[in-house]
């Protein structure tokens, strides 16, 4: 299927998604996040907020857990029409951007370097190709950190479909964490709970 395709069913199946399932299955991949990635103090992880309106996964649940871990949590900001990362802590002050989306008030881009950064995305296929709002931000965000920072997806459903308009812009997750099972793309082994 081609993305505007994939972008369109998968923004529907989450719609039909309450918020009781949002939780649930929020924290069905916390803990197999928690299961597969052992995370040590001041590692740094960038983390995104949800879109509400889109029932994105809930990730302030991790967000306490990497707190609880002595991990520094580093948000993205849209700032010239680009991802900057801004260290979030609970004294971080956040506003609402234009696209109903909570983000550190700062503007000064912190860091660059991580150990994981956990991607938003509406679909993510076999070969760890995702799908996201179409903007092309956490791609060139990529680009701009470091190479052996582990990108991570986390999303509700399986990889299922195949992504036919695949870029050679388009940059790959290493892992793939869901309600039900872990899969890595980069050694193509499956963890399954």
């Amino acid at each position: 299927m081609l993305k505007k395709e994939l972008r369109q069913k998968y923004l529907e199946k989450r719609k039909t998604l309450s918020e009781d399932e949002v939780n649930f299955l929020s924290q069905k991949i916390l803990k197999n996040f928690i299961l597969q990635f052992n995370l040590s103090e001041n590692q740094s992880i960038h983390v995104f907020m949800p879109i509400k309106k889109f029932n994105e996964i809930e990730t302030n649940s991790l967000i306490e857990y990497f707190w609880k871990c002595k991990v520094n949590v580093f948000l993205p900001k849209i700032h010239e029409n680009k991802i900057i990362s801004i260290k979030y802590t609970s004294e971080t002050i956040l506003q609402e951007n234009a696209w109903g989306i909570l983000e550190p008030v700062s503007i000064i881009n912190e860091e660059n370097s991580f150990d994981y950064v956990i991607t938003p995305l509406l679909y993510c296929d076999n070969n760890g190709n995702r799908v996201g709002y179409g903007k092309g931000f956490y791609d060139e965000f990529f680009r701009t950190i470091n190479a052996d920072a582990k990108k991570i997806g986390v999303n509700y459903f399986p990889p299922i479909d195949i992504i036919d308009d695949v870029s050679e812009n388009d940059v790959k997750l290493d892992y793939l964490v869901t309600p039900d099972e872990i899969l890595s793309f980069s050694d193509t082994s499956i963890f399954t709970k």
